[in-house]
């Protein structure tokens, strides 16, 4: 006759004591404890199939309660009647978590900037995988790449262009297309979701149209060039003009126009008034870095006795042509379809974003774009304004840093 097993109890198990060598505590059905030496204790499952006596291990008492180890060993029983061995379903599970690991779109996202960041500039292939990072991972990283559908992958976009960066919202979409059909050439998914979103996204604004140069070795070239330009023989309007462009964000026309009594000098602020901003009456604040001070100081004992911070050299009852910005990147080897004096705001957006690490609505305010809070209100020339005092600071420090590198 064979002998009874009394069912292990909680209180039982965690009275076992360590002996000189391993023993067993019986629960019957084939489960027992293996208290070790070493005062482990481990689950097992004895059990045949096919006529050939096999183990299962189960894992350790203090992540496998008693309750729980008796139904993963009813669970196994189950699957045993059915003819289904439960070690090599147990191997089977294991493989396809790895497998699912390995698929996730995080996953799948860095093996493929690994393959193409060789083939790629340092500054461009950092830039790449911190948008995933930044925008995309936090989304849908740990999703299986062949379930994600096109609503998703937009619904990643809209939240991008809901931060106030369209233009990094397309490019996004970009990087995400080269993903997702790595994906398919290396078997992770069949399709690329986002071949359907052709016109899902709001259009760009006519800003992300005029040439800007967003690299930051090629703004340090620019840069050394404007400064050599400014020790040439143009004329001062012209010369200050250009300098002080990538440090003020305006529209070449807000720019050009800008006049003497816009200039707090206590507060150190340019203080745009609404009827000369693209958003008509709303008076716009440029907090001025000490670089763009020394700037003004310079161009006051130039021109400072009139009205126009950049009066025509024609008529100083006129402020500067709409050409002469123009003129000064041309004269410096810089045509229309490489940078643009209204490129300087899209250079700073860009790098502010993805260099610096400001926050997109703190540089869509100092860019005086029509952007709305959570609660609808419209743009604050004040909103923020501590923050872009530091912005405008560390801008301006790093293209110092950029001219020096």
């Amino acid at each position: 006759m064979a002998r009874q097993v009394v069912p292990l109890t909680d209180a039982k198990i965690r009275s076992a004591k360590p002996k000189e060598k391993d023993y067993k505590l019986s629960d019957g059905g084939g489960l027992y404890l293996l208290v070790k030496v070493n005062g482990s204790r481990l689950w097992y499952l004895k059990y045949r199939i096919g006529g050939k006596e096999k183990k299962l291990a189960i894992g350790p008492y203090k992540n496998v309660p008693l309750a729980m180890a008796r139904e993963i060993r009813d669970d196994a029983k189950d699957d045993i009647r059915g003819g289904v061995d439960p070690g090599q379903k147990k191997q089977t599970q294991k493989l396809i978590q790895v497998e699912s690991a390995e698929t996730t779109f995080e996953m799948v996202a860095r093996e493929w900037h690994g393959v193409v960041a060789s083939g790629l500039s340092e500054s461009h292939a950092h830039r790449q995988l911190r948008r995933l990072e930044n925008y995309v991972f936090p989304w849908i990283g740990k999703r299986q790449i062949a379930d994600i559908t096109p609503r998703e992958a937009l619904s990643v976009l809209r939240k991008i262009e809901e931060s106030g960066v369209g233009k990094t919202a397309y490019r996004v979409k970009v990087i995400l297309g080269q993903i997702f059909r790595y994906a398919i050439v290396t078997d992770r998914c069949e399709w690329d979701p986002t071949v359907h979103l052709k016109g899902a996204l709001k259009p760009i604004d006519e800003e992300s149209h005029h040439a800007a140069i967003t690299e930051p070795e090629d703004l340090a070239v620019l840069l050394r060039a404007i400064d050599a330009y400014a020790k040439g023989r143009a004329s001062a309007q012209s010369r200050y003009g250009i300098r002080l462009a990538p440090l003020v964000f305006l529209r070449p026309g807000e720019l050009r126009c800008g006049e003497w009594a816009e200039i707090n000098w206590d507060e150190r602020q340019w203080e745009v008034p609404g009827h000369r901003m693209k958003i008509k009456s709303q008076d716009h604040i440029i907090p001025l870095s000490r670089q763009a001070l020394a700037i003004l100081e310079e161009l006051r004992s130039f021109t400072g006795g009139g009205r126009y911070l950049f009066p025509s050299v024609k008529s100083v009852l006129k402020p500067i042509s709409e050409q002469t910005l123009n003129m000064a990147l041309r004269s410096m080897g810089y045509g229309s379809d490489v940078h643009t004096p209204h490129g300087f705001r899209a250079t700073a957006r860009t790098l502010l974003d993805e260099k610096l690490g400001f926050r997109p609505d703190i540089i869509e305010h100092q860019l005086a774009h029509a952007v709305k809070d959570p609660n609808g209100r419209a743009y604050n020339r004040t909103k923020f304004l501590k923050q872009r005092e530091e912005m405008m600071q560390r801008w301006a420090d790093y293209l110092d840093e950029l001219k020096g590198s």
